[in-house]
């Protein structure tokens, strides 16, 4: 299934129903007077964030979203049903724009939130509201109001607890599929993810916490240089980065400080983020090296660790340090 993080959309409320014009006819009642019904509102448009949701996927068949217009009123002050209401489930962490002015409407940061986009139109009035004593017997209703309309862009921005970070082919999917289920499409050539990728860390202590890997950022990405642009608003809402570095790279330092460079042109607090540097491909790795830039990121005061995510080395301990930091946080 494709990932889709950004889509526009027509939502378009119900109409109202219209006002009846109607008059009491009973035998035996002379001059019954006016008895016509309102119309009913007409439904709104309403988004409701679902955390099942991780795509807009479903944006991609469907773009136009309408609710149902009132019923119009009836005789023997019969008031019209009021329109069904359209609901449009989106992924938590979706923020919705006006189309036309980039306006930010509503960011949906918890389960279950909803908002209105577009009100319903208020039903019309039927001629019983215009009888007076100079006008028993009035013909005239009004008509229901139109429901509003517009256009809206949606944007995802994941939520997760961690992000996996790098350039293209430090490892970052091999690591995700050894510390999760997730099964991300794994080959020993750059660019290799093309969308972020989820999966659910699992602790022995019963909680659970999300990692996402972030497509490979590259230099210039913060400018719009290969995929990481796309895709570096999913970075916003982690609270743990990992970059994850190849170690047999003779450019180790240099390939980090390329990230942090980024992270740093698109958004600063990125850098206050909690940090943690993972050293990839240790088996593969000159010692002499791993050992000199451990030292070096520890004279930074940045966490470091050395794996192998294709040997599984340190895998485990990788995660019992996620989860100190983690739950120690919350």
């Amino acid at each position: 299934m494709s990932f889709i993080d950004e889509a526009k959309f027509y939502v378009k409320a119900g109409d109202g129903g219209n006002g009846c014009v109607s008059f009491r006819r009973e035998k035996y009642v002379p001059k019954g007077g006016p008895n016509g019904g309102d119309g009913g509102r007409g439904g709104n448009v309403i988004i409701v964030a679902r955390k099942k949701l991780h795509s807009l996927i479903d944006f991609r068949y469907q773009s136009h979203f309408k609710a149902e217009r009132g019923v119009h009123g009836q005789g023997k002050d019969m008031h019209g049903r009021k329109g069904r209401d359209c609901i449009i489930e989106v992924p938590v962490g979706s923020i919705i724009k006006n189309a036309e002015t980039d306006e930010v409407l509503v960011d949906f940061c918890n389960d279950g939130e909803t908002f209105v986009v577009a009100s319903g139109g208020r039903g019309g009035l039927g001629n019983s509201h215009f009888a007076s004593g100079a006008n028993r017997t009035p013909r005239i209703a009004t008509k229901g109001r139109e429901g509003e309309e517009r256009w809206l862009k949606i944007e995802l921005k994941l939520i997760a607890d961690i992000g996996l970070i790098g350039l293209p082919n430090a490892g970052k999917s091999t690591l995700l599929s050894k510390l999760s289920a997730a099964n991300p499409k794994i080959a020993g050539y750059p660019f290799t993810t093309l969308e972020p990728q989820l999966g659910v860390i699992h602790f022995p202590y019963g909680n659970t916490c999300i990692v996402a890997d972030i497509p490979g950022i590259v230099e210039g990405a913060s400018e719009g240089v290969g995929l990481g642009y796309a895709f570096l608003r999913h970075i916003e809402r982690t609270r743990i980065l990992l970059h994850v570095i190849d170690a047999s790279h003779e450019n180790t330092v240099p390939d980090f400080k390329i990230i942090n460079a980024e992270l740093a042109k698109y958004k600063k607090e990125l850098l206050d983020r909690t940090h943690l540097v993972i050293l990839n491909k240790a088996d593969i790795a000159d010692e002499k090296r791993l050992g000199n830039l451990k030292k070096y990121f520890q004279q930074k005061k940045i966490q470091v660790l050395e794996i192998s995510a294709l040997k599984d080395t340190n895998i485990e301990y990788l995660k019992e340090l996620i989860g100190d930091i983690l739950f120690k946080e919350t």
